[in-house]
């Protein structure tokens, strides 16, 4: 690391002030495989015509944004383009400083032909960190195939309001659940060799936005700021060192996070000690001055970024680069501040090779392996939560089987909305960009079922037409309405969908979401949500269905939880799927026969009503009003999912209930399987402060364990809970551990509480000056 220092510092000596402000931004370029060069940009006069290359690259670049995903091309080919504009800045710019480039890879490379995970929202129910990282090795193994050196995922805000459209790239509504799978992911996506690096966002808070809007202002206190949506990216930072950090776009009582120093430098950087980039979120900068207006132009803009402590635009060929040229001519920004930006930059660059390796080995790319499949079926499989069932499911005495819904057979329903289905729409449309190894519910169920008849009825559409173009960044956002995919309104198909399932044993009905950016999907950036019904006339397919009195199985395949109180009351069996990828279909319907048992617990509250929004189990005693709200609360709690096996919990013991500040609490408990089948069961632990200095919330997840057993089989599990754990960052803004008395309670999910002691910490308060211990650790040992 030090000798890239002293190379980056050599190189910076000869640069001027042009070349090194060029290395502090990224150009998003439309690369044709003919050479043919587009420039996306947004918020300020076109370029101009002539030499586009020469023009953008010629002072050299600091990255290329998606070079792969922003065009449905072939990878191979895609990369000899690419190679050909590193050839250009070798060859071509003065110092021959190569770029970065960086993707998408929330769900998997954002490139065609790479493997489609599941969500986030599947990793997070999943409950198994293990296995989040094997997800984060194998899309960081497809991404350093393609020579990509930095991946725009996690995305680590805690979910509040499930109207909100990037629900779907959460971990849910849990900070310590967030932070847990935030670091498994990261450390199997960076590897050791921080290579690609991995990019934390959104810096913080984006989750808590009004009503649950993209982009809207956040409302939350200091402590609140801290205590629940800063504590993921705590401790990701503290543990897993990313390698880059993204803010957010809203703003926080005024202030926006792009320009929020507080944030990004004396929390972030100095109290938390991250030491890799800042990264500006796609047109972040020049929104300062076209929409939160606490710039007057673009130099000023990109000052108050830059001083905030940010470090590279992605993207943004003119805006941070001719705003902080003349920022620097103003006075606004010094020349050191800017060498040890562009510093950061070129050792970033030497830290990744692009020196001595410039250039994609294209014969080395390697996407959507078997292997890399088998993989996102198992996260899948591992992921569905089973809400409710009477028996019905697993489907093993079904004669026939009627599947109906607009998503049982749809090519790219189950993919989120960072998918390149959804993003890079073809020639001949979005399944154009399917993985060959994907298969649709439908397609799926028919080949576990074999001879039993299925019949398919779609009922209605969630569309009637396809989307031509892809939405995908905040510039191509429309102002027209006419510019908006709209919903189908055509009842005529649920005559025949009624008719399948009076004429079958039972019904599969596949409902729910088809994500899509800034309201072209029911779900995903910008797509957000006024109401909790299902979208379109899927509540009329349902209503209809269920009234046939025969069995139905309700699959909701979504980026949201919807209240659906029709099916909770009169459904057979409710499956929830979340969107989980490529393996999505043979997940469901191995699960739906019985092949995969579920043992996923989803990490969303299911609420009762929109108008409860924001809703978490997690929240403040008296956040339900008094006289408490009828419809504040959950239908299906945070950490509730059924199995088609049961478990007996017994022997709960707590070695030592009463600890001094710097100690560990030691329990245990013994897990059986009682049923007929092997399945999987999650232990979730939850503390509750019984009297703080501030507000505190009702319960807080601290500790979880995902077990697998055979029937008859049994397991000893052990926690160890440090005390630091209990600490709070308080009104003062430093992190306390104050002593007092502590309810732990073990649960099956959050409301389904199986043993509680009370604890305590004795002795004075502790104040953490900077390290604190944040993780609880587990063992599972076998009962002989």
């Amino acid at each position: 690391m030090q000798q890239n220092k002293e190379r980056a510092l050599e190189l910076l000596r000869k640069m001027s002030i042009e070349e090194k402000v060029s290395q502090l931004v990224s150009a998003w370029l439309e690369i044709g495989l003919d050479g043919s060069l587009h420039v996306r940009e947004y918020g300020h006069a076109e370029l101009h015509d002539g030499d586009v290359k020469a023009e953008v690259l010629g002072k050299g670049i600091g990255q290329l944004t998606r070079p792969y995903g922003t065009m449905a091309n072939d990878a191979v080919r895609q990369a000899k383009a690419i190679n050909e504009l590193q050839r250009y800045l070798l060859k071509e710019t003065r110092l021959g400083i190569p770029a970065l480039l960086h993707e998408e890879c929330l769900t998997g490379a954002m490139v065609k032909g790479a493997t489609i995970f599941p969500s986030a929202l599947n990793y997070g129910s999943t409950w198994e960190p293990s296995l989040v990282g094997n997800v984060g090795k194998a899309i960081g193994d497809e991404l350093r195939s393609l020579g990509v050196h930095q991946g725009l995922a996690p995305v680590l805000d805690v979910a509040r309001d499930a109207r909100w459209g990037r629900l779907e790239e959460t971990y849910g509504e849990d900070p310590y659940l967030c932070g847990v799978m935030g670091i498994a992911y990261v450390q199997g996506l960076q590897g050791e060799r921080r290579s690609p690096i991995a990019t934390l966002k959104h810096f913080v808070g984006h989750s808590a936005s009004e009503g649950g809007r993209n982009h809207a202002p956040v409302h939350i206190g200091p402590t609140e700021l801290r205590n629940t949506f800063a504590l993921p990216f705590e401790m990701v930072v503290r543990h897993a060192h990313p390698g880059s950090v993204m803010p957010a776009y809203h703003d926080i009582d005024g202030v926006p996070c792009t320009s929020n120093r507080s944030l990004i430098t004396d929390l972030l950087k100095h109290q938390w000690g991250f030491d890799g980039l800042v990264v500006a979120d796609y047109e972040a900068i020049v929104q300062l001055f076209h929409d939160h207006r606490v710039a007057s132009d673009m130099a000023e803009a990109a000052a108050l970024a830059f001083n905030a402590g940010m470090d590279i635009e992605l993207p943004g060929y003119t805006v941070f680069k001719e705003g902080l040229i003349e920022a620097l001519y103003r006075g606004l920004i010094t020349n050191d501040a800017l060498d040890e930006a562009v510093l950061r930059v070129l050792q970033e660059k030497y830290n990744q090779g692009v020196f001595e390796h410039p250039f994609i080995k294209e014969d080395a790319i390697e996407l959507g392996t078997e292997k890399n499949h088998a993989l996102a079926v198992e996260v899948a499989e591992k992921s569905l939560v089973l809400l409710k069932n009477d028996g019905t499911l697993p489907l093993k005495q079904a004669g026939s089987v009627a599947l109906v819904g607009p998503l049982a057979d749809h090519p790219y329903a189950m993919f989120g909305g960072y998918s390149t289905p959804i993003h890079l729409q073809g020639s001949h449309g979005p399944e154009e960009t399917v993985p060959l190894h994907a298969k649709t519910i439908r397609a799926a169920l028919s080949e576990v079922l074999g001879d039993v008849p299925l019949t398919f009825e779609p009922g209605c559409m969630l569309y009637e037409s396809k989307v031509e173009k892809a939405i995908f960044f905040p510039g191509d956002v429309p102002e027209e309405e006419e510019g908006v995919h709209e919903l189908s309104q055509d009842t005529q198909g649920i005559e025949k969908a009624v008719a399948a399932a009076v004429s079958s044993d039972v019904t599969v009905m596949v409902v729910g979401d088809i994500a899509g950016l800034f309201r072209q999907g029911t779900v995903g950036e910008g797509s957000d949500a006024d109401s909790l019904k299902l979208p379109g006339v899927q509540e009329q397919l349902m209503e209809a269905v269920l009234a046939t009195g025969k069995p139905v199985v309700v699959v909701l395949v979504s980026g949201r939880p919807y209240t659906m109180h029709h099916a909770v009351s009169q459904a057979s069996a409710i499956l929830a799927t979340w969107l989980p990828g490529e393996g999505g279909g043979e997940a469901i319907a191995r699960t739906l026969v019985g092949l995969n048992n579920p043992g996923g617990k989803t990490i969303l509250s299911f609420p009762k009503c929109a108008g409860s929004m924001p809703y978490a189990y997690n929240h403040f005693k008296k956040a339900g009003g008094l006289k408490v709200q009828p419809k504040f609360g959950a239908l299906y709690p945070f950490g509730h999912g059924l199995s088609y096996t049961t478990f007996d919990w017994d022997d709960f013991q707590v070695e030592n209930p009463m600890i001094q500040g710097d100690e560990e609490f030691h329990f245990s408990l013994t897990v059986r399987n009682g049923g007929t089948c092997g399945g999987d069961e999650v232990v979730q632990v939850y503390l509750q402060d019984k009297v703080a200095s501030i507000v505190r919330p009702v319960k807080e997840l601290k500790a979880f364990c995902r077990v697998s057993l055979q029937p008859g089989e049994q397991k000893r599990i052990s926690f160890t809970i440090p005390a630091d754990i209990l600490s709070f960052v308080g009104s003062d803004a430093r992190r306390v551990l104050e002593p007092g008395s502590f309810l732990l309670q073990v649960g099956k999910s959050s409301e389904d509480i199986v043993f509680s002691e009370e604890i305590a910490v004795v002795g004075k308060s502790k104040v953490f000056s900077k390290d604190w211990r944040f993780l609880s650790s587990v063992s599972v040992t076998d009962c002989t």
